[in-house]
């Protein structure tokens, strides 16, 4: 059956309306993940390590239990030391990514640059962009590119799937309890405001599946420092809760005690489990917040 004059305009409407809300959001999110990630990996030297792999990595001095066949004789032929020739090592490793996108992320003080989702976006997909660049398999938990793989095609899903804002978002996220990749990495990126059933169940499944990684939370100052004075009414970003105080200042040390004890458990959790943990604010540079992730999936943060 054909479609009529007016079903093809209005379809083609729709189809612009479409291309340009990607196109609106798909692009500066991509070319900004780029540059962040151009600038640290000029700063890093990869994340090398010795494998089997085709590729020289570097000389070591021979150990007891290496075999003869190691030993490179014409290296060591020019001192009184034995040494073995090491190779790079060259397969591909799946890391998992998390950037939460509940209602609670959507949070900005009025001196903040980005919210807490955005700031979340950005690091997820210049993650991505290095590791790929580093010939790594990534995926991204909770979309349509879960599916660890590697290469140009899956930024641009992970960058899609980025600029999507789903329906029905919760006010506080949870990490999902995933089908991680067995000895694979993972990364999650979230303000952690949860409750402790929501927060702490999915790094435990995680290490139950060798899976090791990084908590980071990332937060605004004005939750750090809670500079509220006065009548204040304070409501969840989703409407679920709410709480209206004449006194404001008198709550701010049982609250910062609350989030230090928040921040103190999800250090004791990630330590328990080989994980690593880090708190970033929305007013500092991506640069060293990247750079640490980047690090830390190499082991060497």
């Amino acid at each position: 059956m054909s479609q009529s004059p007016a079903d093809k305009i209005s379809a083609a409407v729709g189809l612009r309306g479409d291309a340009e809300k990607v196109g609106g959001s798909l692009p500066p999110l991509l070319a900004e993940a780029e540059r962040l990630a151009m600038t640290v990996a000029f700063g890093v030297h990869g994340r090398r390590r010795a494998g089997i792999g085709e590729s020289f990595w570097q000389y070591r001095r021979a150990m007891p239990g290496d075999v003869m066949t190691a030993v490179d004789w014409r290296r060591s032929g020019r001192s009184d030391t034995l040494y073995i020739r090491e190779k790079e090592w060259e397969a591909a490793q799946t890391v998992s990514i998390w950037a939460d996108d509940a209602q609670s992320m959507d949070y900005r003080g009025e001196r903040a640059p980005r919210t807490k989702r955005e700031r979340a976006q950005l690091l997820a997909l210049a993650l991505a962009v290095l590791l790929v660049k580093a010939g790594e398999r990534v995926s991204l938990l909770g979309t349509d590119a879960a599916q660890p793989r590697t290469g140009e095609t899956q930024l641009r899903r992970i960058a899609m799937a980025l600029a999507d804002q789903r329906d029905g978002r919760p006010d506080y996220g949870a990490p999902p309890r995933a089908r991680f990749a067995a000895s694979g990495k993972a990364v999650f990126l979230s303000d952690f405001m949860g409750t402790r059933e929501d927060v702490f169940p999915a790094l435990a499944h995680a290490a139950e599946r060798n899976v090791s990684g990084c908590y980071m939370q990332i937060v605004d100052d004005t939750e750090e420092t809670f500079p509220f004075d006065g009548r204040t009414i304070f409501r969840s970003i989703g409407g679920s809760v709410e709480f209206e105080t004449d006194r404001a200042r008198a709550l701010r040390d049982a609250y910062q005690s609350r989030l230090a004890e928040r921040r103190a458990a999800l250090r004791a959790a990630t330590r328990a489990t080989g994980w690593q943990f880090t708190v970033h604010h929305t007013s500092e540079s991506p640069r060293k917040a990247l750079l640490w992730l980047y690090m830390a999936i190499g082991g060497q943060a």
